[in-house]
């Protein structure tokens, strides 16, 4: 994946007040919950059929890996001023500004696919639409405390993991039975169709106001003001004084490294090592989403017994171990397994660092501290999109897969040695004091 800039604030968000409800009985939630489902359906169409489409077009896991890496850059760079703009405007409004845009971005590829097939302007169009889905993302992050109440915020991250994870189980699996009936572009035309709903509903959805501190009718705070780069370096400054959220930062940065083009590895593995179809490449990644889902139903419990930091820190080390072993097996069905637990446990890890954030985060910062920690835990992935998908087509995926793995088992048991593993409790306020 917000406390402010909604006008509309005459009911309570679910949660709120003495007899608290559950999140399900409240309609704003459950809306904004649908919402963010039919996306991320969307998204799983167009998150198989780009690499695809480009596959299609020049047979070459570079070129993948290219257009990945493209689509990291503009989100690293977009992210250096996105949490200052979602701290400023509308929150709700800029949701459906990057709604809108993306649907239009998206909606050009099978436009134009009807009279040529230029492979440029899937280099041209997805990296901007990253800008907006940058945007996006930041701004959603912000926006569920706005939603829920703070002691629900975890509850709120599982349900909406989890209905990603519903959407997306389906979504992989059509979008490869769309591609292999009617081309990959027709399939990232059903994508542009969901960002145009989602917008449409975004504007039913309330959104909490969040007061700031020391201000007056409007503005950022005294502290606090300034151009662009001090308001970013604000939510840096906070990210390195907590003692959880630095090293948190710095190890999720050697592992997006690790990571970020191991999609584009499992499809060319798939299609090239393995000798499998479109529609297969789908079944797999299916298979990979109901990953998610089962670490919705206990990321919440993990937490309440091992603390974040065990829970952590274990979820990506079996997730290396997943990754390693997906290099030494040739069977699909036991490739669909593994990439169930690579994402089964990226799930614990990701719900927990997410609400972390959302937990100790004052509401005016929040936008800039999670802007920062994405730019900067990003900021290696495009480099190492570039660095895995190049050694898959050099050496093969089995031999990367193997390394990778590894290595994202080694980082994960390195934060047993910082404030990661020393953080014992349930709940993120009292495992480590924010600065």
């Amino acid at each position: 994946m917000a406390r402010r800039d909604t006008s509309r604030r005459t009911r309570p968000a679910a949660g709120h007040g003495p007899g608290r409800s559950s999140l399900w009985s409240d309609p704003n939630y459950r809306l904004f919950v649908s919402l963010q489902g039919l996306s991320a359906l969307g998204d799983s169409f167009s998150h198989v059929a780009i690499p695809l489409l480009v596959l299609h077009q020049t047979g070459s896991v570079m070129q993948m890996g290219f257009v990945t890496g493209l689509t990291g850059v503009a989100s690293i760079v977009t992210g250096l001023f996105a949490g200052v703009i979602a701290d400023r405007v509308n929150r709700r409004r800029l949701l459906v500004v990057t709604d809108v845009a993306r649907c239009l971005l998206f909606g050009l590829i099978p436009l134009v696919w009807l009279f040529a097939t230029p492979v440029w302007l899937v280099y041209a169009v997805v990296p901007v639409a990253g800008v907006f889905a940058m945007l996006f993302q930041v701004t959603y992050v912000t926006v569920v405390p706005g939603i829920v109440a703070p002691g629900q915020i975890l509850k709120a991250n599982s349900h909406l993991y989890g209905t990603y994870a519903v959407a997306s189980a389906g979504g992989p699996m059509l979008a490869g039975l769309v591609a292999a009936s009617f081309g990959p572009a027709a399939a990232i035309g059903i994508d542009a169709a969901t960002f145009a709903v989602s917008a449409v509903g975004i504007l039913f959805v309330r959104i909490r106001a969040t007061p700031k501190p020391d201000e007056g009718a409007g503005g950022a705070p005294a502290a606090e003001r300034g151009g662009v780069r001090e308001e970013f370096l604000a939510g840096a400054r906070f990210l390195w004084r907590h003692p959880v959220l630095r090293p948190l930062t710095v190890l999720l940065g050697l592992l997006t490294f690790l990571t970020y083009g191991l999609t584009d590895v499992l499809i060319f593995r798939v299609k090239h090592d393995l000798g499998h179809g479109d529609g297969t490449v789908g079944y797999v990644l299916t298979a990979g989403t109901l990953g998610t889902l089962a670490a919705t139903f206990v990321v919440a419990r993990l937490r309440g017994r091992l603390g974040f930091g065990a829970s952590w820190i274990g979820a990506h080390t079996l997730s290396g171990v997943a990754v390693a072993f997906l290099g030494l097996t040739g069977s699909v069905p036991l490739v669909a397994v593994l990439a169930a637990c690579m994402l089964f446990c990226t799930g614990i890890g990701g719900i927990n660092s997410m609400s972390l954030r959302q937990e100790v985060t004052p509401g005016h910062l929040l936008g800039r501290v999670t802007s920062s920690f994405w730019t900067i835990h990003n900021s290696l992935g495009p480099v190492g999109a570039a660095v895995v998908t190049t050694a898959a087509a050099a050496w093969g995926a089995p031999a990367v897969c193997l390394v990778v793995g590894v290595c994202v088992a080694a980082v994960a048991l390195s934060g047993t040695l910082t404030g990661i593993g020393r953080a014992r409790a349930g709940r993120a306020e009292d495992e480590a004091a924010g600065p």
